[in-house]
C-alpha cells in the first residue's frame, strides 16, 4: 500500500488500518494524524514484532478528524468497543476474586460469591481469602446475619450457639433484623468501625464486671479480630474515595510487559488484577485507556511512570477519564508518601508474579512453538467401566490457573463402552468447534494427559474443526512429552521449572475430571437408590 504524506492531515483524530478483505484490524488515536500514521512505515517500529505483523497486514487505511485530543480519546474508545479490531489489545484477567454479598431478599442473607449480578450489595473483591473469611465470620457473629446454611435444616444449632437471630426464619423480628443489616453494610464499607469497636469494648467490660468471663473473652476476641483486619488491609479505612494503582514491568527476555492493577475502595485494597502483553512502546498508555473503556474510572489513578510528556497531555487524559466517570478523575505519578508506597506495593507483587513468563519462554523454545504459550488448555478423561465417561479441561493464563475457564464434558459418542480415545476426540472437537463458531480466542497450546494414542485423537479432532493449535501430550509413566509427527518422545529433566509447571497443569485437569466423575457416580447411585425405594413401597 502506498501512503502519501500529503494525503494525511496534521489534525488530531482517529485512524483505521484495514486488511485486504476490508476488515478493520487496528484503531488508534493521534494528536497529529500524519506523524502517527507515517511512523508505522518508518524504522521506528522495527523492534516491535506485534507492529511488524500489523504493518504486513495493512492494505488500506481511513481516518476521522476531530477538534481536539480529548475527542480523539473518546472516539477511539467507542470505535474499538464497536469493531473489536484484531491487533488492539483485549483484556484477560488472570484471576477473579470473591466478594462478600448481602442479598436484597425480604429477609437478606450474607454469603461469599465470585459472581456479580445486579441484585444485592457487594463488598470486595478480596485478594486474601483468609482475610475475607475473617471479615465474613465477624459480620455474621456481630450483627447476627443469616447465611444460606442458618435455616437449611430442622436443627436449631445456629440459634442455640448464638449465631442466629431466631429459631426459625418466620420468627425473625424483621424491623430489628433490617437495622442490623444496615449496620453490617456500613461496617463492610468501613464507615462505623469505631462505633462497633466502642460497643464491643463496653459489652466486654460489662460482661467482665458481671463475672461472665467466657462472654467477656468472646468480645475481646472480636475486638482483636477487627484490629488484625485493619492491620492486614494496609490502607487507612477513613478515605471516602476510590483509587486505582497501576504499575508495570518490562521483561526484555520474553519481550512481555506485565501490568498490575490494584483497586482501592475507600482506603481498602479490594482487588488485584494482573495482565500481560507483547511489549510495544505505547502499550502502557493504550492499556490504561482500554481498561477504563471497560470499567468506570475511580476518583484517583496512580501510575508508576508518567504516561504524559507535557502537563497539557495529562490534563487531556484527566478530562477523558472524567468524561467516562461522570465526575472528576485525578491522574498522579506519586514521588513520595503513602501513594508512592502503594505504587511500590504493586511493584512488589509484579516481581512475585513475573517468574512464570520465563518458564513459558523456556516452553516455547524447548517445544519449538511460534510464541510463548500465554493461554494453555489441558484435557483428561475419566470413566468407571462403561459408565460415567466424562471429560475435563482446565485453562491456564500466564502460567496460573484460570478457574472460570474450566470446563466439563459429558461424553455422548461412546456411551455404554469404554473408549478413552473416542472420548478425547469428541471433547477436543466440541471445545474448539464452539470457540471457532463463536469467534472466541483460541489457546496458544493444548496439553493432553496421555500418550501417543490420545495425542493422535486430539490432532485428528483439530483437523476436523479446521483450526491450527500446537498440541502435546504427557505420558504418566515416565513423564514423557509427545508431539505430533515425531515417533520418539521428548525427554526433559523432570524437576526443571518447565516440567514442574507441565506436571502441575496435568495434575490439575486429572484431579478436576476425577472429582467430576465421582460426583456423577454419586448422583447416579442416589437416583438408583430412590428408584429402588419407590419400587419397594
Amino acid at each position: 500500500m502506498n501512503i502519501s504524506r500529503k494525503d494525511i492531515p496534521r489534525n488530531p483524530g482517529v485512524y483505521f488500518f484495514k486488511n485486504d478483505r476490508g476488515e478493520i484490524i487496528y484503531i488508534g488515536k493521534a494528536k497529529n494524524l500524519r506523524n502517527r500514521v507515517m511512523s508505522y512505515f518508518s524504522n521506528k517500529h522495527d523492534t516491535s514484532p506485534k507492529t511488524q505483523i500489523l504493518v504486513k497486514n495493512i492494505a488500506d487505511f481511513e481516518f476521522i478528524v476531530v477538534d481536539n485530543e480529548l475527542e480523539s480519546f473518546l472516539l477511539e474508545n467507542k470505535l474499538i468497543k464497536k469493531h473489536k479490531p484484531k491487533y488492539n489489545i483485549t483484556l484477560k484477567d488472570a484471576k477473579t476474586y470473591a466478594y462478600i454479598k448481602i442479598t436484597d431478599e425480604e429477609i437478606p442473607k450474607i454469603l461469599i460469591t465470585r459472581k456479580v449480578t445486579q441484585n444485592g450489595w457487594y463488598f470486595g473483591p478480596y485478594t486474601d481469602g483468609q482475610l475475607r473469611n475473617k471479615i465474613y465470620n465477624l459480620v455474621v457473629d456481630i450483627f447476627m446475619l443469616i447465611t444460606p446454611k442458618t435455616f437449611a435444616s430442622k436443627s436449631k444449632l445456629y440459634y442455640e450457639v448464638g449465631k442466629a437471630p431466631s429459631k426459625n426464619i418466620d420468627d425473625i423480628n424483621k424491623k430489628e433484623y433490617l437495622k442490623q443489616v444496615e449496620r453490617a453494610k456500613k461496617f463492610l464499607e468501613g464507615k462505623n468501625v469505631a462505633q462497633i469497636k466502642k460497643e464491643l469494648k463496653n459489652a466486654m467490660e460489662k460482661a467482665s464486671f458481671e463475672k461472665q468471663f467466657e462472654r467477656a473473652l468472646y468480645y475481646k476476641q472480636q475486638l482483636e479480630t477487627i484490629e488484625s483486619i485493619k492491620e492486614k488491609q494496609k490502607v487507612d479505612l477513613v478515605k471516602q474515595y476510590d483509587q486505582d494503582v497501576i504499575a508495570h514491568k518490562i521483561d526484555f527476555q520474553t519481550n512481555k510487559i506485565i501490568i498490575m492493577v490494584f483497586h482501592i475502595g475507600k482506603g481498602v485494597i479490594s482487588s488485584k488484577k494482573e495482565y500481560s502483553f507483547d511489549y510495544d512502546e505505547n502499550i502502557f498508555l493504550e492499556f490504561i485507556k482500554m481498561l477504563y473503556s471497560k470499567q468506570t474510572p475511580p476518583r484517583e489513578i496512580l501510575v508508576d511512570e508518567k504516561i504524559w510528556e507535557k502537563e497539557e497531555e495529562r490534563n487531556n487524559l484527566e478530562k477523558y477519564f472524567s468524561r467516562l466517570r461522570g465526575s472528576k478523575t485525578i491522574l498522579h505519578n506519586p514521588q513520595k508518601g503513602e501513594k508512592k508506597r502503594l505504587v511500590e506495593l504493586a511493584h512488589k507483587n509484579l516481581a512475585l508474579n513475573s517468574r512464570n513468563l520465563h518458564v513459558l519462554k523456556e516452553m516455547k523454545e524447548k517445544l519449538n512453538l511460534s510464541q510463548s504459550p500465554s493461554i494453555i488448555e489441558c484435557f483428561d478423561m475419566s470413566n468407571l467401566g462403561n459408565e460415567d465417561i466424562v471429560g475435563g479441561m482446565t485453562r491456564w493464563v500466564d502460567g496460573k490457573p484460570d478457574k472460570e475457564g474450566y470446563r466439563k464434558f459429558e461424553i455422548k459418542s461412546s456411551k455404554g463402552k469404554q473408549d478413552d480415545f473416542a472420548a478425547m476426540r469428541e471433547t477436543i472437537y466440541r471445545r474448539y468447534h464452539r470457540l471457532k463458531y463463536q469467534k472466541q480466542q483460541l489457546p496458544d497450546l493444548i496439553l493432553i494427559d496421555g500418550g501417543k494414542g490420545q495425542l493422535g485423537m486430539g490432532v485428528k479432532a483439530l483437523r476436523e474443526v479446521g483450526v491450527d493449535i500446537p498440541i502435546i501430550s504427557i505420558a504418566k509413566k515416565d513423564e514423557e512429552i509427545f508431539v505430533p509427527d515425531k515417533q520418539e518422545p521428548l525427554i526433559f529433566d523432570k524437576n526443571s521449572p518447565m516440567m514442574l509447571l507441565i506436571r502441575e497443569m496435568r495434575d490439575s485437569v486429572h484431579n478436576y475430571v476425577v472429582t467430576y466423575n465421582r460426583k456423577k457416580r454419586q448422583m447416579r447411585m442416589r437416583n438408583d437408590f430412590r428408584e429402588i425405594s419407590k419400587q419397594n413401597k
